[in-house]
């Protein structure tokens, strides 16, 4: 087969496009196929097929998102290398004139077993894009160079030549989204000035399941099991500044600073992996769809990395948008029409909005001066630990939406 054949092969038309090979992308590619779609599947293969740097953080994916792995048939293959939180503990080392007690947050207190599992990002896109290559009926190992959209259908054109026409594109395309911008979706973004490494150690004392928050002024510390009982993943929240001189440390240095802020919790640090930078800073689109373009994942909202809420938000993207699919082929409708978007974009609203709010004023009140706003967070956490009724609320709340979760979430009744 020569150049020509090929790139006609690559050319076709489809109910829906995702492009991003991102974990929020995959899942909802598989989704969407597990709900009946003709889909095609627009990105580069994995970084670690590529021989490119490997992707140094986890993620702490909640119950729902591990049900949502569950219907798509990915998780059976990633439980030997997820760690399952049992317990979160959080920790106030500020020089607040309130300070808040320690806490922890156990999953037994609502009947679980784990909250979810963390898993390394890796090892999670591997997996769902193995599931993707057998499952899809197409897969452009590629990326979008322009979008078209017109009345009937979106036509992308890609790197190399290929084209597709959909009635409908799964935008999981990231922070830059080419497909975004093409649907004239504004956003709001900002900066704090912070960064944030992602790293992971060995540590003497076992975790036990439990993932550790340390707060202080401007700053968090965040610790998650990993499936070595003495091993851990690390997010470390810091200033711009502070964060530019850590990721420059050797690691004897490094591990020494990371000892003196945990204060012994986990033991003595026995070493440190590879480490990558990255800012700390927030969007969110003005909707969720336009265009017959609906954005999932990173390309509709970031959120600073605190209380693991980031990628689990997009899976539930995924799934919801899968929801509204499902119900638009079984009405015949035209699954890119305005009542589709309004439908998902309606369903989504609400859960965005208030991780985005909160997960913001969690931060800028570890940033802010005010005495008030930290003595109010102070008695917020004093009022978790002694009323049980309210930290098992709280807990609830962290682990769902505020509307209800997508079918495909919903475990067995998936």
């Amino acid at each position: 087969m020569d150049d020509k054949d090929e790139t006609i092969r690559d050319v076709r038309s489809c109910e829906a496009v995702v492009v991003g090979t991102g974990p929020a992308g995959l899942a909802g590619a598989l989704a969407l196929k597990h709900v009946g779609a003709d889909v095609v599947l627009i990105g580069p293969p994995p970084a670690r097929s590529q021989g490119q740097r490997a992707e140094t953080r986890t993620a702490a994916l909640l119950v729902s998102s591990i049900d949502f792995l569950k219907t798509l048939k990915v998780f059976d293959r990633l439980k030997p290398v997820a760690a399952p939180l049992t317990a979160i503990r959080i920790i106030d080392v500020s020089r607040s004139l309130v300070r808040a007690p320690d806490i922890e947050f156990r999953a037994s207190e609502l009947g679980l077993e784990a909250f979810g599992y963390n898993i390394a990002n890796t090892a999670l896109v591997e997996a769902l894009y193995s599931r993707a290559q057998e499952v899809l009926p197409a897969i452009l190992p590629t990326t979008v160079e322009h979008v078209l959209i017109d009345e009937r259908n979106v036509r992308l054109a890609c790197t190399g030549g290929s084209q597709v026409s959909g009635r409908l594109v799964m935008a999981a395309d990231g922070r830059r989204s080419l497909c975004r911008e093409a649907a004239r979706i504004e956003v709001s973004e900002w900066r704090y000035d912070q960064g944030a490494i992602a790293s992971d150690f060995r540590h003497s004392r076992p975790h036990r399941g439990v993932a550790i928050e340390l707060h202080r002024e401007g700053a968090s510390l965040t610790t998650v099991p990993l499936p070595d009982p003495c091993g851990s993943a690390l997010i470390l929240v810091g200033s711009t500044a502070e964060i530019g001189r850590l990721i420059q440390c050797d690691e004897e240095r490094f591990a020494e600073s990371l000892a003196d802020r945990l204060d012994g919790l986990l033991g003595s640090i026995e070493s440190v992996g590879p480490r990558a930078s990255f800012p700390v800073a927030g969007l969110t689109a003005k909707t969720l769809a336009a265009r017959r373009i609906a954005l999932v994942g990173e390309a509709g909202h970031i959120l600073p990395p605190i209380g693991a809420q980031g990628l689990n938000l997009g899976l539930r993207d995924a799934a919801a948008l899968a929801d509204c699919i499902a119900e638009a082929l079984v009405r015949r409708a035209d699954p890119g029409g305005e009542d589709v978007l309004s439908a998902y974009n309606d369903a989504r609203r609400l859960d965005v909005l208030s991780r985005a709010v909160g997960v913001d004023l969690l931060n800028r009140s570890l940033l802010t001066d005010f005495v008030p706003l930290q003595a109010a967070r102070g008695i917020v956490l004093h009022g978790l630990n002694w009323l049980p009724p309210l930290r098992r609320l709280v807990m609830r709340v962290g682990l769902e939406p505020p509307s209800s979760l997508p079918r495909l979430m919903r475990g067995a009744q998936a």
